[in-house]
């Protein structure tokens, strides 16, 4: 028999394996406990995967909550982004699941505030960076882009200036993201000089800082800088990474400039590469080749457009293209059709049919256009009030017109008493044309144009002594007529130029040879 120091030693063994297997046997269960939360966390995450409504999506919820996994911040996050996915109604559900959490990571608040930033409220985002930086969170590469859209959206110019002292403070300022967002949300908020150095700044610029800066110059009117960036973007040898957005925003620019060489390139692109040719780019094309006067071709690409996809603005580029050059007939059919198909036109769609009728003499066929917009649910705005003075004035029926500006249950703009003074002006009516300028210098004071109509028809009148005490006015005021300007196409881009421009370097050689054909065409009876 083991003597009484043998027994305590085996008794200690004893009790060490015991604690071994009982320290085993708890991480084994720990194991399993977590591979099974893991396994769990999986399942369900791939449950919100599939959900594509809302009812399913608050099955798969209330599911997450009877598990005891509402504080899994991977689950959260999951339930956070597919509420958001389905709609604006859904984000007080996705806000709910966020506010329940005890601890959340960065990742976490970049999908509330992305939901906020894509759906709106824009506002909520912003307050949602505030509270996660007060938090103690140190915000990321991936949250300011959604930040910076936000203030976009809102055109929080000073929260976004900001922001952007953040980001340089982090040291994100020189992120592609965070300076592909910087570049809109300046352009956005109309500061296209910060933009464009932002953007100058980018040392590796992808597709999206291109399409950025196109799009900031198109969307403020500065369509010659944008048609610009797109050569330069042409010559950086990118060609390979153009895509559907970087045509739609520089179409605009180039369907204004009529540069119809761009168009047949951009046209042959998108068919050689394979391009999908969406509504977007459909419309841009359509208003680019009526802008040039390729009306046939316009059409062409309008009827290769499937039904489903000839939304209202592939539809307004249509009627715009044949009302603008004349085929007022051909509008109203294609707007006789689009009812047809089931659309609701909208208020453009009424302005091009007016302008078209106005255009065309159709007063009948206009006023019916006119009159039927409240049928449709569309309200009438002062555009087209002008419009419908204009189709009432070039008729002649001055009185219906002015009847008209009386009745208008809004406040008449400068356009319609615009359209009133042009419609004077055709008809001589000088004591109503009198009454609109009236109206015009106080609406319009810096307008040299409507002061110029009005001193014409004194003078045709005979008038002189009112005439000259208008011109006179317009010199007192100094009020200016903006110069007018002609544009050229060279290899090297656009040139402008306007009367008597001298800036030119080689403005003597120009006029000389100006002044030398001049005298050819002199001799060969050329006037």
């Amino acid at each position: 028999m083991p003597g009484p120091r043998q027994f305590r030693k085996l008794q200690q063994r004893l009790l060490g394996l015991n604690r071994v297997l009982n320290t085993s046997i708890r991480f084994l269960v720990a194991g399993i406990t977590y591979s099974k939360s893991h396994k769990d966390s999986n399942h369900y995450a791939d449950l919100l995967q599939l959900c594509k409504n809302i009812a399913g999506l608050k099955n798969v919820h209330a599911r997450i909550i009877v598990r005891g996994y509402e504080q899994n911040q991977f689950l959260a996050t999951k339930l956070i982004g597919s509420y958001a996915e389905l709609g604006p109604p859904n984000l007080e559900s996705a806000r709910k699941v966020f506010d329940i959490l005890s601890e959340r990571d960065v990742f976490c608040w970049n999908v509330i505030i992305k939901s906020y930033a894509n759906v709106g409220p824009f506002v909520e985002a912003l307050n949602v960076y505030d509270e996660m930086r007060s938090n103690g969170i140190t915000p990321n590469r991936y949250t300011y882009p959604f930040v910076l859209k936000a203030c976009g959206a809102e055109e929080a110019h000073k929260k976004g200036q900001l922001i952007h002292g953040h980001v340089v403070k982090f040291g994100l300022d020189f992120d592609l993201y965070v300076g592909n967002a910087l570049v809109t949300f300046y352009a956005k908020c109309k500061d296209l000089d910060i933009s464009r150095t932002i953007f100058d700044g980018i040392l590796q610029k992808d597709i999206v800082s291109w399409n950025s800066m196109i799009s900031g110059y198109t969307t403020n009117g500065y369509m010659d800088e944008a048609i610009r960036i797109f050569y330069s973007l042409l010559r950086n040898d990118v060609t390979g990474a153009l895509d559907n957005t970087t045509f739609v925003t520089v179409l605009p620019a180039l369907a204004q400039a009529a540069d119809i060489q761009a168009g047949f390139w951009i046209h042959s692109y998108i068919v050689k590469s394979g391009m999908k040719l969406n509504a977007a780019l459909c419309s841009g094309l359509i208003s680019l080749y009526s802008n040039c006067g390729y009306i046939d071709i316009a059409r062409v690409i309008f009827d290769r457009i499937s039904d489903p996809e000839r939304n209202i603005y592939v539809w307004n580029a249509i009627i715009r293209c044949y009302g603008m050059h004349g085929f007022a007939h051909e509008a109203l059919s294609m707007f006789k059709q689009l009812v047809e198909d089931g659309i609701r036109p909208d208020g453009v769609i009424f302005l091009s049919l007016l302008s078209a009728c106005s255009h065309a003499g159709m007063l009948a066929e206009g006023w019916d256009v006119f009159q039927s917009m409240e049928a449709y649910g569309v309200q009438k705005t002062e555009a087209h009030y002008a419009c419908a003075v204009d189709l009432l004035g070039r008729a002649g029926h001055l009185d219906t017109a002015g009847e008209l500006i009386n009745s208008m249950p809004i406040q008449p703009d400068k356009n319609v008493y615009g359209a009133l003074l042009g419609a004077c002006r055709i008809h001589k009516n000088i004591e109503l044309a009198e009454f609109a300028a009236e109206k015009l210098f106080v609406l319009d004071p810096n307008n040299a144009g409507r002061y110029v109509i009005l001193a014409q028809m004194y003078e045709d009148a005979g008038r002189w002594k009112e005439a000259a005490k208008l011109r006179t006015s317009i010199r007192e005021k100094e009020i200016r007529k903006p110069i007018g300007y002609s544009s050229v196409e060279l290899e090297s881009g656009y040139i402008k130029f306007g009367v008597n421009d001298e800036t030119h370097p080689f403005t003597s050689e120009i006029f000389e040879t100006l002044m030398s054909l001049d005298g050819i065409m002199a001799q060969v009876g050329i006037h």
